[in-house]
């Protein structure tokens, strides 16, 4: 279980979240809510120790402050939505670079267990034939596959996702998607993800947290949180409206 508990973070000495408070179960997968600014990826990024911050993170009662950063990658993993290419490794290379928590050296080879895990993820977010070509020469929702495939790849505890489906096509959004919640289900894992697409996050979410101003202005089960009005009070329009009148013009 994952416990977040009085949670502040910011940047330049004022904090975006304050007062942050909740748990993630084993094969739940949570989604995070709420319009631009309100915190969202800094939260994100506080869990995942890229920011500074002040109360408790906590997994399976161990504070995760203390844990060493390689240990850490075991546990915790972040996919951002600015995630850039820096040099032109192939897609086979990057999504190996997600085993680097369990190699046994810098620049040691992967163990046949890591080859195993590598090739299966490739295979099953469908870019095994092209797993020979150079990322600086994909599109961007490719390459959002390929950096998802190594953050799969380093088998952690929680993923931590930042618009998963930020590049897909609707096709793949929903392939994805679905894939990240069997993955969590099977495997016993935690996910935390943030949408802005509440379609989305209906379909695939277990729990959801509508986030407004940098604190939780709902937390529970995702279609009670959908289901009230705290969205139109954070949105500031009436979301269900608006989401039935759409529908109707598909009819």
């Amino acid at each position: 279980m994952l416990n977040i508990k009085d949670l502040f973070a910011g940047y330049n000495g004022a904090d975006v979240i304050c007062n942050i408070n909740f748990d993630v179960k084993n094969g739940e997968s949570l989604c995070i809510l709420g319009p631009n600014g309100c915190g969202k990826s800094t939260l994100l990024k506080a869990i995942a120790r890229i920011i500074e911050y002040r109360g408790i993170v906590s997994m399976n009662g161990e504070d995760t402050s203390g844990i060493p950063r390689k240990e850490f990658a075991k546990k915790i993993a972040l996919l951002s939505q600015s995630a850039q290419v820096f040099f032109p490794y192939t897609v086979l290379e990057t999504v190996s670079m997600g085993r680097y928590a369990y190699s046994q050296g810098f620049l040691k080879s992967n163990s046949a267990e890591d080859f195993s895990i590598i090739n299966d993820i490739v295979k099953k977010l469908d870019i095994w034939d092209i797993k020979d070509r150079m990322i600086d020469e994909l599109s961007g929702g490719t390459l959002q596959r390929v950096f998802l495939a190594r953050t799969l790849a380093q088998t952690p505890d929680l993923i931590l996702l930042d618009e998963p489906a930020n590049h897909l096509d609707l096709k793949h959004q929903i392939e994805l998607l679905k894939f990240l919640r069997t993955w969590v289900k099977e495997n016993n894992k935690m996910l935390i993800s943030v949408f802005h697409d509440l379609n989305l996050a209906r379909q695939f979410g277990d729990t959801a947290i509508v986030m407004n101003d940098g604190t939780i202005a709902a937390n529970a089960n995702i279609n009670e949180v959908l289901n009230s009005n705290v969205l139109s009070d954070v949105y500031g329009i009436d979301i269900r409206k608006f989401m039935l009148e759409s529908l109707e013009k598909w009819k």
